[in-house]
């Protein structure tokens, strides 16, 4: 099982992107008041809606995307592809990253995160690890112990997103590998389907874990979005 996962930056975001993007997310873009969030936002919009353009043979804009939320309908739930032949993805962003995971028909999840050294793990592993979890976490030092817990945070992100539970999974009932050891979900009461798990190389300062609604062996494919991002805002190739 091959999945995609496109990776951009900060500095490909560019005024002529803001074309692709059709009037619910126009309006998001302009909400934005700090210009890094403002440039993830556009980067991973466009990215969806470039690469889907391509398979659909639809100029970006005129790709249909539906981000209603489940809770209350407003725009600003999960995203999916209207009429895209069951193609699924994934978009993450952190810091200078985004990044945007397709299947061509099984839900996936992905999650980037910058590791910050200065982040209170103890803390924040209490509301969001495993007891067993948070033993673990014990034995890094205080150098390593930033990463190891975003580690573990991106991996149950991934699957969380993947199956479709996001916020409203409690992250201390998904129990995840350690970060020692190759990423898998080793226990989640209430939920018996298959995920396969794959840590992400996303460079230096950063942790991201992939999860995919399967029983078979990842494999993943890495593109950079910079090329496609630097194309117009018409039909594309």
């Amino acid at each position: 099982m091959t999945v995609e996962v496109w990776w951009a930056r900060i500095a490909d975001a560019r005024p002529g992107l803001a074309d692709d993007l059709d009037a619910n997310e126009q309006l998001r873009l302009a909400a934005y008041t700090r210009e890094e969030d403002r440039a993830r936002f556009l980067v991973g919009c466009a990215v969806i809606r470039r690469v889907l353009g391509i398979r659909l043979l639809l100029p970006p804009a005129k790709v249909l995307l539906d981000r209603a939320c489940t809770d209350c309908g407003r725009p600003h739930g999960k995203v999916q592809a209207i009429d895209a032949e069951g193609i699924q993805f994934s978009v993450s962003h952190s810091g200078d990253l985004i990044a945007v995971a397709f299947h061509p028909g099984t839900p996936v999840g992905v999650d980037v995160e910058q590791v910050d050294p200065t982040i209170e793990a103890d803390s924040l592993a209490a509301v969001s690890l495993a007891e067993v979890e948070t033993k673990d976490l014990t034995r890094y030092g205080p150098a390593e112990r930033a990463r190891a817990f975003t580690t573990y945070w991106t991996r149950k992100e991934a699957i969380v997103k993947a199956t479709g539970h996001g916020m409203r999974a409690n992250l201390r009932d998904v129990v995840v590998s350690s970060p020692d050891q190759p990423a898998a979900l080793l226990s989640w009461p209430g939920y018996d389907g298959p995920i396969a798990l794959t840590d992400l190389d996303a460079g230096a300062g950063y942790t991201a874990a992939l999860a995919v609604l399967s029983d078979r062996q990842l494999k993943v494919h890495s593109i950079d979005a910079g090329p496609l991002l630097s194309l117009g805002s018409g039909p594309l190739p």
